[in-house]
């Protein structure tokens, strides 16, 4: 099987075939724009149709956070996968971690003290014009990063809440051909490229387990969406 062939390919956790998936792609038309277009659309539906939040974990099939209706780095990546694929378009999976620091006022209280000190976290590269663009900007909100800039108007380089970039005014997270980024100045080791999550959770695993997972699942986690959607409403 070629590259492109192998990149195109539906795995466990990039399920596109799932029926609601199937039918968001038909219900989009999608698939009959020019390639530009086609991936700006997805793109545009994974950063702003699915809310920045914490899902139960991060070994979600694309379907589960399409249902969820939020996500983070991980679990929006899986989705966007999902849906480039899709729609024909070749995609990998790139793993990093990153200081859970930038996640401080996002994550408060116990939730921040349990988290690793380096967090998994995970970009999509996809295929255009000849060249791998990466793509991380879709991680947050429209909603939820206009309330971060209007908190912090006065800042220009910015770590915390989900965010570190170096100008939080004009982060670059827009579709335009080119990177996007919204975590990249968190990055604290590269883990290397995948064809697909399900390869690289099955080498890295995810951020918790035993006890700790469990009250991230039961408690925590619903804590943190909570207080997320309290920064996304608010008017500073």
């Amino acid at each position: 099987m070629d590259t492109q062939t192998r990149l195109l390919q539906p795995t466990p956790l990039l399920n596109f075939t799932h029926p609601a998936i199937a039918a968001l792609v038909q219900e989009r038309g999608w698939r009959n724009l020019p390639i530009y277009e086609r991936i700006g659309a997805v793109y545009d539906f994974v950063r702003n149709e699915i809310a920045f939040g914490y899902n139960e974990g991060d070994e979600l099939p694309a379907s589960a956070v399409l249902a969820d209706g939020i996500g983070q780095c991980n679990t929006k990546s899986t989705l966007l996968m999902a849906l480039l694929r899709a729609v024909d378009i070749p995609c990998r999976f790139h793993g990093f971690t990153i200081d859970k620091l930038l996640q401080k006022g996002a994550i408060t209280g116990l939730a921040y003290a349990l988290a690793p000190q380096r967090i998994i976290h995970s970009w999509v590269e996809v295929a255009y014009e000849g060249r791998w663009v990466n793509l991380e900007g879709f991680i947050l909100d429209g909603t939820y990063l206009a309330s971060l800039q209007r908190r912090f108007a006065d800042r220009q380089s910015f770590c915390g809440y989900g965010a570190a970039t170096p100008d939080l005014s004009a982060p670059g997270v827009e579709w335009r051909g080119e990177n996007t980024y919204i975590q990249k100045e968190g990055v604290a080791d590269d883990l290397g490229i995948f064809d697909s999550p399900d390869e690289f959770y099955a080498r890295h695993g995810s951020n918790l387990s035993g006890l700790k997972r469990w009250l991230y699942q039961r408690v925590i986690r619903h804590r943190m969406n909570r207080n997320v959607a309290r920064v996304r409403a608010s008017k500073w």
